[in-house]
């Protein structure tokens, strides 16, 4: 049976589902105020994790996912997602390559845009070949703060001296 669950981050509310399988979803929610309530136990750690992430104090996750039934390539995708380093990023060509298909650069751009599992699967970490950013389901403003926390020597926006 699948637990759901709630987390007020810095960029809103997130809903948590997951079960005994791994976690299935990390996906913000417009729901205000944010509930609060009992944390379900085989979500506790999910919770604690993206905490200790937003605090800047975790740098990787240890969680087990579950994709439930999603395209096997979308899988790979997002597999490859978990191996990029915290603080950097790669171009979804690059994904495309690494899956053996260079070609395959847009439907690597829908499996992030079909990613369940925001920020724990940081397809936010997935950029364009020229260094733009490039869609986010959450906004393009939030994929750079997400960057920013995480590297903010690159990501960081310049001051305005007027």
């Amino acid at each position: 049976m699948e637990a759901i669950t709630h987390f007020l981050s810095p960029f809103g509310c997130f809903e948590i589902k997951g079960s005994d399988l791994g976690i299935s979803s990390v996906k913000m929610v417009s729901t205000t105020p944010c509930p609060a309530g009992p944390i379900p136990p085989v979500l506790k750690s999910a919770v604690v994790q993206l905490n200790e992430y937003f605090q800047g104090n975790r740098t990787s996750f240890d969680l087990k996912i579950n994709y439930g039934q999603s395209p096997s390539f979308y899988q790979s995708v997002w597999k490859e997602l978990q191996k990029i380093p915290y603080g950097r990023t790669t171009s979804y060509l690059a994904i495309a390559e690494k899956l053996g298909d260079p070609k395959a650069v847009r439907a690597v751009g829908q499996a992030n845009k079909n990613n369940p599992i925001a920020i724990i699967v940081p397809c936010h970490r997935c950029i364009a070949k020229s260094g733009e950013l490039q869609g986010y389901f959450y906004g393009l403003d939030m994929k750079r703060q997400l960057l920013e926390l995480e590297n903010p020597m690159s990501f960081a926006r310049q001051g305005s001296l007027f």
